[in-house]
């Protein structure tokens, strides 16, 4: 290695290490005054309301850190009794489980944790909970697509829809998670034939993203594709005009495929009374509707209307699975969608 190639690297290093320090040392800083610290891997602008609003009602101020689930993840074990973290908040069932199986939570016995979010929206053991839900489902081209030939998500892999077929990759866990929840409901086997006959059907390359997908159905690549919910919103409020429709997938099987956003109280928590008192707060009808809202998602507080956009859409049979599946079998689903050519 050269000697400017050496110091360029240990440049760069320092200055991340740096940065790590810093943002530590302002959480313990906060930490210290009695504030909650929070790691997030929700954008800044879909939760900041939510911290804003809390310390208004009450006055506890809220420091927070936001990154990829994963780093958060390391990070917290990496600090281990040393995190500054109070709770930690991200989407997806899968990932809060995987937090959970590295010893990074703490179950929480709440009376009003219990009444206010529904048992398969929630860890069985209470080690994470369910604040928001995702609903991930068909979005198809209206002119294209006569809405009694959809049914179900397995039904995707049939003939009919060989060369109509547009999906996000394998590789976020929205589509491992749903095949997670199909592995518990149908076993392996029948599940990786169902995959298989997706990737038969796959009009062009796996997108990156869910927007990308629905694109690809707007300009005529395809007929249909499976999306979460708030993406087709997004795109809707874009273009009111547009030539799509969701449907919703399973509704005289199984239900649609559902996961959530949600939180946890980290193991090593400094102020766990205070965090599990804005955990309550989260489940709450006032903040359900700024949590939900600020995405376009739907209250996990069954209590709580969505909002008018979300409301339009209609009503559906939620699949009653515990979303817990989706993180138990995550690994299984991963493999098998490789084995079925599904990247």
């Amino acid at each position: 290695m050269s000697r400017k190639r050496f110091f360029s690297l240990t440049l760069t290093s320092l200055f991340i290490a740096t940065m790590t320090i810093t943002d530590v040392s302002l959480a313990s800083s906060s930490a210290n005054k009695g504030e909650l610290v929070i790691y997030s891997s929700r954008k800044e602008h879909l939760i900041k309301p939510l911290f804003d609003q809390y310390t208004k009602e009450t006055g506890v101020k809220i420091s927070y850190v936001t990154d990829a689930e994963g780093p958060l993840i390391a990070r917290m074990q990496a600090e281990g009794k040393t995190t500054p973290a109070d709770m930690f908040i991200t989407v997806d069932a899968g990932n809060l489980w995987q937090a959970q199986q590295k010893g990074l939570l703490q179950p929480v016995q709440s009376e009003t944790l219990s009444k206010n979010i529904p048992e398969h929206l929630k860890d069985p053991n209470n080690n994470w909970f369910g604040l928001s839900v995702r609903a991930r489902t068909m979005v198809y081209a209206t002119d294209r697509v006569q809405p009694e030939s959809l049914s179900t998500y397995e039904d995707l892999a049939s003939s009919k829809w060989d060369g109509r077929l547009c999906l996000r990759t394998a590789k976020k866990v929205y589509n491992q998670s749903l095949v997670g929840t199909l592995i518990a409901r149908l076993g392996q086997d029948k599940t990786e034939t169902i995959v298989k006959g997706w990737v038969n059907n796959l009009a062009a390359p796996v997108f990156s993203n869910d927007t990308l997908a629905l694109q690809a159905v707007e300009a005529g690549q395809c007929d249909v594709t499976v999306v979460n919910t708030y993406y087709f919103g997004r795109l809707l409020k874009e273009k009111p005009n547009l030539k799509l429709k969701l449907f919703w997938a399973n509704q005289k099987t199984s239900g649609t495929h559902v996961n959530i956003s949600g939180a946890g109280i980290t193991k090593y928590a400094k102020h766990k009374a205070e965090a599990i008192a804005f955990l309550e707060w989260l489940s709450k009808p006032e903040a359900q509707q700024i949590f939900a809202n600020a995405n376009m998602e739907y209250p996990a507080n069954q209590s709580v209307k969505p909002s008018k956009l979300v409301a339009s859409w209609g009503e559906f049979k939620h699949d009653q699975l515990n979303v817990e599946a989706a993180g138990r079998l995550q690994g299984d689903a991963i493999k098998l969608m490789d084995r079925a050519g599904y990247h």
